[in-house]
């Protein structure tokens, strides 16, 4: 009867070694085993302050980020792991138990930082379009701070190249030509309209503060010097033919005459360049920032027509020496100046001549 009782406890004993030891495996498995094994997506978990750390295993488990819950209370218990970090993690499904909980005892949260670049040359719809796309605001988040008069008036208050001449009533977008175009990084896509602005705003500040002094002893005030930049911007190429491109700018105000650039009607009737030609009519129509149209003789527009680069810039504030007066470029985007009318059509019709002249189909 001794002996019998021996058996059954030995037989117990083993079943019970034998249940341990697959709870060990089980264990040691669910730990060691990622919930999957090739990446498939990211999963964003964001932990709250105040979780304790059931609730944190439990959006693990929910998440898909770990295999099991009870696995991890287990793992907790036997590491004394209490300190588990609020804050947004990213995680690929491949992380294993211990891996998962280091990342978030050490708070190696995700980086959601972002980067936009906005590029010279570009008008506001750009920008507003730009800045849709890489954050949480609208368009119309945008078209509604430039319309904010509040707004408006601090940044004239704050900003000593600003002044009022952004309020004229002609003008379609007060800031139009004074954010400057460049890469920015911002925390997060829930960054606001007012807080770009303010970034692309103090690093144009950086740029016109080199030029404070020279500007200061010129007859044109920032506005106009922005102005006239952007136009350059968008009517030349190089480093070496924008300054010239404003030396005609400047001879052309000097005598009276129309700038005549095209760019600056494309501007006024909102159509982008390349999107088609201008018509006739559009042309010839009165606008303030159309200098093709009727009563803009030694006129530069209203405001600025995209966003100048700080070539251009200094090519506004340092142009050419020269008289000339016209300018044209050919299909490899070679530019010629000359002096006189007469100059600038014999130059037009040899570039026909030598095939490098743009032909429109009726």
């Amino acid at each position: 009867m001794r002996k019998k009782g021996w058996i059954i406890f030995g037989g117990a004993f083993i079943i019970f070694l034998i249940i341990i030891l697959a709870l060990i495996i089980w264990y040691e498995n669910e730990k060691k085993a990622p919930v999957r094994d090739t990446i498939e997506d990211s999963y964003i978990v964001s932990i709250e302050t105040g979780m304790n750390t059931s609730d944190i295993f439990k959006l693990l488990k929910e998440k898909d980020v770990i295999r099991s819950e009870a696995v991890a209370k287990i793992y907790a218990k036997l590491h004394e792991i209490n300190m588990l970090k609020a804050g947004k993690y990213e995680f690929k499904g491949i992380e294993t138990l211990p891996e998962v909980l280091n990342t978030i005892i050490e708070g190696k949260v995700m980086d959601e930082t972002i980067q936009i670049r906005f590029l010279e040359g570009k008008n506001m719809r750009y920008i507003a379009s730009t800045i849709a796309s890489n954050t949480n605001n609208t368009t119309s988040d945008v078209y509604n701070l430039l319309e904010d008069e509040k707004y408006i008036n601090s940044i004239i208050e704050k900003y000593w190249f600003i002044t009022e001449d952004i309020k004229n009533t002609s003008i379609y977008y007060p800031l139009e030509g004074y954010l400057y175009p460049d890469t920015y990084t911002f925390e997060n896509k829930d960054v606001d309209v007012e807080t770009i602005f303010l970034k692309m705003l103090d690093k144009m500040g950086e740029i016109l503060n080199k030029y404070k002094t020279k500007i200061e002893q010129q007859n044109m005030s920032v506005h106009q010097i922005l102005t006239l930049s952007s136009i350059v911007e968008l009517e030349g190429n190089s480093k070496e033919n924008r300054p010239q491109i404003a030396r005609v700018m400047y001879n052309r105000l000097a005598t009276n005459m129309s700038l005549g650039s095209d760019v600056t009607t494309y501007y006024a009737i909102k159509v982008d360049m390349g999107e088609r030609d201008l018509y006739a009519k559009e042309i010839n129509t009165y606008n303030a920032y159309n200098t093709r149209g009727p009563d803009m003789a030694g006129k530069l527009p209203v405001g600025p027509i995209a966003s100048p680069s700080e070539e251009s810039i200094d090519a506004a504030i340092n142009p050419a020496e020269g008289n000339y007066l016209y300018f044209l470029a050919d299909k490899n985007g070679d530019i010629y100046f000359t002096n006189t009318n007469e100059e600038h059509l014999k130059m037009r019709e040899e570039l026909k001549k030598r095939g490098l002249w743009y032909e429109y189909d009726d």
